[in-house]
């Protein structure tokens, strides 16, 4: 069986680190950009209405210009910008993963391409940190322990 390599660990830490050194860069160039993400990776607050979600297709483009492009601000793994949508221009505030950010363009020509999929990272504790959870549940172990200690 062959590896997808745009799958993998490795070649999804480089993507998001290449992700977010493009943005900076374009930050620090004073650049807008636009960004065509997946919808279902979003999170608006507040959120957005029903009828303004629903005409969203699997993928969005959104231009970063003006006060969205100012607004914006980006960590290690998340991109934020604040933006007006609908008729109403009703305003929230978009947070997205960096790996759900498919292609970024600056005017017309695309600057970058993502073929990694994004996925929410479940913390999951050690094993080690389980059991030993579990072994000092039951009062008699405790003491057990502490007179191992002394």
């Amino acid at each position: 069986m062959t590896t997808n390599i745009f799958q993998t660990t490795q070649y999804k830490q480089i993507m998001q680190k290449h992700i977010f050194e493009t943005i900076e860069y374009l930050f620090s160039q004073n650049q807008e950009f636009a960004i065509a993400c997946e919808v279902k990776h979003l999170n608006f607050n507040p959120q957005l209405p029903l009828d303004i979600l629903d005409n969203f297709n699997e993928t969005v483009l959104f231009v970063l210009a003006g006060y969205t492009f100012e607004s914006a601000s980006i960590d290690s793994d998340y991109f934020s910008f604040e933006a007006g949508f609908g008729e109403n221009n009703f305003g929230s505030t978009v947070t997205l993963p960096l790996l759900s950010i498919k292609q970024l363009f600056v005017g017309d020509n695309p600057l970058l391409f993502n073929l990694a999929t994004y996925e929410k990272k479940i913390e999951k504790e050690s094993s080690t940190n389980l059991s030993m959870e579990a072994l000092l549940n039951n009062p008699e172990n405790k003491k057990l322990l502490k007179n191992r200690k002394s």
